[in-house]
């Protein structure tokens, strides 16, 4: 497939910025220029891209959900068949070793085609009467334009699941993503230019944040505004929709905490569990972060993992063999270092790694680290990393573990290891967390709701639910009959 130069997407039309605004998007593995782009520094550009929206709502809304279907199979098909070509745009954007990267463009397709099916399967429900002359349906229909704003750590996934939604339920859409990964989503807005999607009913604005997003918030034609980010920005966007009352779906932090119980096999968990952890650099939203293990097994278990940590290949995702890859820019990379320099003042234990890699001048490196003798006030315990470093804290009994994993305002994932079906049970109960996987690290999927309580979000993405988050329910009742 031949790709269009990296522009902004609006009514159908690539644009550079009103303001002739451009970015430099880097390469985080070595620092150079990989491409430059349109960065508008005012509302102008997604006020176009509203209106364009908002101006092709109602022909796409009356589209039906067959039609949609077969136009979002075929970005599906597209993405597919050219997903080595666009993973590589990604790993030099982002920084992700190449499989990696790949693996997202393909799951970001089982996406668009599982909300392709799901159009199909929002049905609506006929409620008996309690009166012989009532009639009554209920009935959903497309919430009308939405805003997405999403993250860097995922390019392609994290619109996927909410671009795929949006677009199946009869949407029009406004996006900006993360000025470190915007590529990526210029090369998927490429393909669905490409499959014969009307002109405004996909947008892309490319520039500053804030800008954009106090544009969206306070369009009355925007009605909904789906945020992948921090929880910081979060309550920014909470705070805006309070006077607008525009609905918003959020996803936000995370502190993930693993609870290791006796009888596992520590060798396999242990290097299951560092494979999970330093996936994407530890900068995943549901990353394990926090390793709560019992008192029992610690002492194998830590000396398991920091030698699994210390055999992981580190650099550029493009190389061979690479298996963790560079933080996304160099505030990330000081961030860690910061929360690991702390972690060690307050009298951590350095298992692996803990420093910049000596051998890697250039880009944004940190090495897979493991932290031993972690407790509650340390910040590590607290703050989301967001990044390569695995932490391990004893606990000595059922209670206290999950009172240790409860103790922080995130609640997007949290995993348990047992081979004791009781403990298993009563630890999926008892967590406070949106997902909880139980001897495994994947627990989310495309056909499972994705959502967080507490100060993780709000809202839930994906599974047979996730198209409703983009619909209104509508009463329709008759009288007199």
């Amino acid at each position: 497939m031949e790709f269009t130069k990296y522009k902004q997407f609006i009514n159908g039309a690539w644009v550079d910025a009103a303001d002739g605004g451009a970015w430099q998007v880097l390469n985080p593995a070595t620092e150079a220029v990989v491409a430059e782009v349109p960065f508008c520094h005012t509302g102008a550009d997604v006020q176009a891209a509203i209106g364009a929206a908002a101006a092709a709502f109602p022909g796409w809304r009356s589209t039906n959900a067959f039609q949609r279907a077969q136009l979002l199979k075929k970005v599906a098909e597209a993405m597919r068949k050219n997903a080595s070509e666009c993973a590589r745009v990604t790993t030099e954007e982002s920084g992700k070793p190449f499989i990696e990267a790949k693996g997202e463009w393909i799951v970001a397709a089982d996406l668009f085609e599982w909300f392709a099916e799901e159009a199909k399967r929002s049905y609506g429900t006929v409620i008996p009467s309690s009166r012989n002359n009532k009639r009554m349906s209920v009935i959903w229909q497309p919430v009308g334009v939405v805003g997405v704003i999403t993250a860097w750590n995922f390019p392609v996934w994290n619109l996927a699941r909410a671009w795929g939604a949006a677009l199946a339920a009869g949407c029009c859409i406004v996006a900006k993503p993360s000025e470190y990964t915007p590529l990526t989503a210029m090369l998927l807005v490429d393909i669905i230019a490409q499959q014969g999607f009307p002109a405004g009913v996909v947008n892309l604005v490319s520039g500053d944040a804030a800008a954009i997003g106090d544009a969206l918030m306070d369009a009355p034609e925007v009605r909904k505004v789906h945020f992948v980010g921090s929880t910081r920005v979060g309550k920014i966007l909470l705070d805006k929709a309070s006077r607008t009352n525009t609905r918003l779906s959020l996803e936000l932090g995370g502190n993930a905490p693993v609870l290791i119980f006796p009888g596992v096999d520590i060798e396999k968990v242990a290097a299951a569990s560092v494979a999970a952890k330093f996936r994407n650099c530890g900068q995943v939203c549901v990353s394990p972060q926090r390793f709560l293990v019992h008192q029992d097994i610690y002492k194998p278990f830590s000396e398991a993992v920091a030698r699994f940590a210390s055999q992981y290949k580190v650099g550029n995702g493009l190389e061979e063999g690479v298996q963790v890859g560079p933080l996304i820019n160099r505030k990330q990379q000081q961030h860690v270092a910061a929360l690991v320099e702390t972690a060690v003042a307050g009298g951590a234990g350095v298992l692996a790694g803990g420093a910049v890699p000596d051998w890697l001048p250039q880009g944004y490196f940190y090495r897979p680290t493991v932290l031993g003798g972690i407790d509650e006030a340390s910040p590590v315990f607290s703050q989301e990393a967001f990044g390569p470093v695995m932490q391990l804290t004893q606990f000595d009994s059922f209670d206290k573990a999950i009172a240790l994993a409860n103790a922080t305002e995130y609640g997007l994932a949290a995993y348990v290891w047992t081979n004791d079906l009781n403990t298993a049970i009563h630890a999926g109960e008892a967590l406070e967390f949106g997902i909880v996987g139980i001897n495994e690290w994947t627990p989310h999927a495309t056909e499972a709701p994705f959502g967080g309580w507490k100060q993780s979000g709000q809202g839930s993405e994906l599974g047979h639910d996730g198209i409703f988050e983009y619909m209104e329910k509508k009463l329709i009742s008759i009288g007199g009959l």
